[in-house]
C-alpha cells in the first residue's frame, strides 16, 4: 500500500463536524520521497522543522488551520525506488503523477479527513469553489511536476523510447503536454524547480487556455543554485505575456546566495502558505511581484 505523510493542526478533532480544513500538498525532489519534507528538512526541539513552520504560522495568526499533506510524488509500481534510472519506471512515474493524484489521493484525502473541498461535488459552483480549497508546491522535482503537471507542461521520457536526444544529457527528453490541473488547484508553488520543467512561454499558453484563473503562482530559487536556476529562468520566462489575464499573482523570488537546500525550500513554504486561500478574485488584474532576498 502506498504511503503519504499528513500534517494535523493543533486541536484537529475529526468527530467536530462544526470545523473544516484547507489542504496543502507539498511534493519532494528526486532522491526523496513522501518523507523528504520532515526527515530530511530535519528538528529543531524535538519537532520536524516543517511542522514547526506551520505551528508558529498558525498559533500568530499569519494563517488559519490547514491539513498538510507529503505524497510519494512517483506514480509506479516501483515507488519505493529513488534511484535517478532514467529508463525506470520510478522515473517516468513523476511525469505521470497526476493521474494519482486525481483519482486516488485527493479522494482518499478529502473523505478520510474532514476538508472544506469535496472531489466528489462535481457542478460548476463546486469545482469553482473547491479549487479554492486546495493548493500545491514542491521542491526541485516537485516544483517541476507543479509546473508541468498543474499548470500543463511536457511529460518526459528515457530518450531510449523518444529516439531523441536529452537537452541535459541526463537521459530524458520531453514527450507530450499534460492536461493540466487548474480545476483543481487554485495555488501552485515551484521551489528550485526542475531542469525539465518546461518553459514560460508553453505554461502560459496551457495557462490561458483554461476555463479557471490562476490565483497565484508562486516561484523561488537561489542565485546560486546550480542545479535548478537555469530552469527557473526558463521557467518564468515569458509567462506572464502568454498567460493574459488567467493568473492573477505572479511571484518570482530570488534568494541572494541561496543553493539547492532547505534554507530556500523552507523560505518557499513559508512565504507560499501565507498567500494561498486568500486571493480569490478571478476579476484582478494580473500583478507580477519581483523581489530578491
Amino acid at each position: 500500500m502506498k504511503k503519504c505523510n499528513v500534517y494535523l493542526p493543533a486541536g484537529y478533532d475529526p468527530k467536530d463536524s462544526t470545523v473544516r480544513y484547507n489542504v496543502l500538498y507539498l511534493l519532494h525532489g528526486v532522491g526523496g520521497d513522501q518523507d523528504e519534507w520532515l526527515s530530511s528538512n530535519g528538528k529543531a526541539d524535538g519537532r520536524f522543522i516543517i511542522c514547526n513552520i506551520f505551528d508558529n504560522l498558525i498559533v500568530n495568526g499569519d494563517i488559519e488551520p490547514l491539513i498538510v499533506v507529503f505524497p510519494n510524488g512517483r506514480s509506479a509500481y516501483d515507488w519505493t525506488d529513488s534511484s535517478f534510472n532514467s529508463e525506470g519506471t520510478n522515473m517516468l512515474g513523476f511525469y505521470y503523477f497526476d493521474y494519482e493524484l486525481r483519482y486516488d489521493l485527493i479522494p482518499f484525502i478529502e473523505s478520510n479527513y474532514k476538508t472544506y473541498a469535496d472531489i466528489t461535488e462535481t457542478s460548476h459552483e463546486g469545482i469553482i469553489y473547491n479549487r479554492t480549497r486546495r493548493a500545491i508546491a514542491g521542491l526541485s522535482m516537485g516544483g517541476m511536476q507543479a509546473l508541468n503537471l498543474i499548470l500543463g507542461g511536457y511529460r518526459h521520457d528515457s530518450t531510449r523510447i523518444t529516439g531523441t536526444k536529452s537537452p541535459w544529457n541526463n537521459g530524458l527528453d520531453k514527450t507530450v503536454l499534460a492536461p493540466g490541473m487548474i480545476h483543481l488547484f487554485a495555488y501552485v508553488g515551484a521551489f528550485s524547480n526542475a531542469p525539465s520543467s518546461s518553459d514560460g512561454k508553453t505554461l502560459g499558453v496551457s495557462l490561458a487556455s483554461c476555463v479557471h484563473n490562476l490565483h497565484l503562482l508562486y516561484t523561488t530559487c537561489g542565485d546560486a543554485d546550480g542545479v535548478a536556476n537555469g530552469g527557473y529562468i526558463k521557467s518564468i520566462d515569458g509567462l506572464i505575456h502568454q498567460s493574459g489575464n488567467y493568473l492573477n499573482h505572479f511571484y518570482q523570488i530570488l534568494i541572494k546566495d541561496g543553493c539547492h537546500d532547505f534554507h530556500v525550500w523552507n523560505n518557499g513554504a513559508y512565504n507560499f502558505s501565507r498567500l494561498i486561500f486568500r486571493n480569490c478574485d478571478d476579476h484582478v488584474r494580473s500583478n507580477v511581484v519581483r523581489k530578491t532576498f
